[in-house]
């Protein structure tokens, strides 16, 4: 058995004759009794107390340690009193992701995760802790994908605490705990008179803005970083190598989202688009940190700015210009019709047009064409049309004849 129990109501002294008798010590009868003691893989002593009639108990506690210690499933008792809060803030200074997931992680544990957990010892966590967090979190009126976010983090601060050998489980896996449900939504694409009509409702000099959104599916960052060195007005090609980000609301050059650069097919009428906005609104040389707010100034001839020559700040360029627009439009703001939309106004116009999901997944710049697919898949032309067209295209000529079914029908 690792360690030993010690009896601190009685010592072994040596008697009239030698032999070893049991005396009372100065704390007998008071205080709790047996004290179990061990030392750790780290090499310190640790010790639990036990009161009177519990030594078989110290004894199961110690056997159990010297078990989790030969399978290395062994918790120093102390480790669960770190509290999240504790524990999180020191997580997040071990993150690599880029430091706009850092913020953005650090700014949903800092208001949604610590005012209601923090305090609270890791290994004192059970599930009904979570269950009262999150039902706190929807009282509040959160959306069910922005909690489902915030839980993920908190979940993952829990599987590195069990990793670290902070706890042994993760609370967030109890059956009784679940992650909130996404509502059942399904992308519904905008209409092309509606993209007309909120890029004519923009100020002159980013009615262009809608064009590579629309027509080659750039994300709104990505197209603030446009660069004239990334368009082959030639070859007919968009090189999407860097996105404007903020990072505590300062602009920075980033790669595209996840780090994936990717070529995109330029179309003729998008391309006459943005040269004849060049021609109106030269670009101009913008020098901004890469990636951190100190990492290495980068530049680059940005085809939109702000009239200042600034990069256009998303915040400011949505509020100012885009809502606006689309009230100019009649287009209810909200969530769906934010510059994202564009995006998926191009995904129904490459699927209806019989693009495979694979090659719009790379245009998009997903990172897995089954997201692409379980996101777009109700846009896609149906098996059913898909046949009447391919056979139509085979036959349709002589289906103009004399020879179609209504002629098979008279000769029958």
């Amino acid at each position: 058995m690792a360690g030993h129990i010690q009896d601190r109501w009685y010592k072994i002294d040596a008697g009239s004759d030698s032999k070893p008798i049991k005396v009372k010590t100065d704390r007998h009868g008071s205080g709790l009794r047996y004290r179990a003691r061990y030392v750790g893989p780290d090499g310190t002593e640790k010790s639990k107390s036990f009161p009177d009639k519990q030594k078989r108990r110290a004894e199961t506690w110690l056997a159990n340690i010297e078990a989790d210690m030969s399978r290395g499933d062994y918790i120093a008792p102390e480790a669960g009193k770190v509290t999240f809060e504790q524990y999180a803030s020191k997580w997040m200074l071990t993150q690599m992701t880029d430091p706009a997931t850092r913020e953005s992680v650090e700014m949903r544990l800092r208001l949604h995760a610590l005012p209601h957990i923090g305090k609270r010892p890791m290994g004192s966590f059970n599930p009904t802790h979570l269950r009262l967090w999150m039902r706190a979190l929807e009282d509040a009126g959160l959306s069910a994908a922005y909690r489902r976010g915030i839980f993920a983090h908190v979940s993952t601060v829990f599987t590195a605490a069990v990793e670290d050998r902070i706890i042994r489980l993760n609370p967030c896996s109890a059956r009784s705990v679940k992650a909130p449900r996404l509502d059942p939504r399904k992308v519904k694409p905008w209409p092309a008179d509606r993209v007309k009509a909120v890029r004519a409702a923009l100020p002159e000099c980013y009615r262009a803005l809608v064009d590579p959104a629309a027509g080659c599916g750039l994300r709104q960052g990505e197209i603030f970083g446009l660069s004239v060195e990334d368009v082959d007005f030639l070859g007919g090609v968009v090189h999407v190598v860097r996105q404007v980000k903020l990072l505590r609301n300062r602009p920075v050059f980033a790669p595209p989202k996840g780090g994936k650069e990717r070529d995109v097919p330029l179309p003729e009428s998008i391309a006459f688009g943005l040269a004849g906005h060049l021609a109106r609104f030269p670009a101009a040389e913008v020098t901004l940190p890469w990636k951190t707010v100190d990492g290495p100034p980068v530049a680059a001839t940005l085809i939109f700015r702000s009239p200042e020559g600034l990069p256009l700040n998303r915040n400011r360029f949505n509020d100012r210009q885009w809502r606006p627009a689309l009230r100019a439009a009649g287009v209810p703001a909200g969530r769906d019709n934010g510059m994202h939309a564009l995006r998926h106004f191009y995904a129904s116009v490459l699927l209806d047009a019989g693009e495979s999901i694979k090659a719009l997944s790379e245009y998009l710049g997903h990172h897995d064409p089954g997201f692409t697919l379980r996101t777009y898949t109700h846009l896609m032309p149906s098996s059913e049309t898909r046949t009447r067209a391919a056979v139509d295209a085979v036959f349709g000529d002589e289906g103009a004849t004399s020879d179609g079914p209504e002629t098979a029908h008279g000769a029958s």
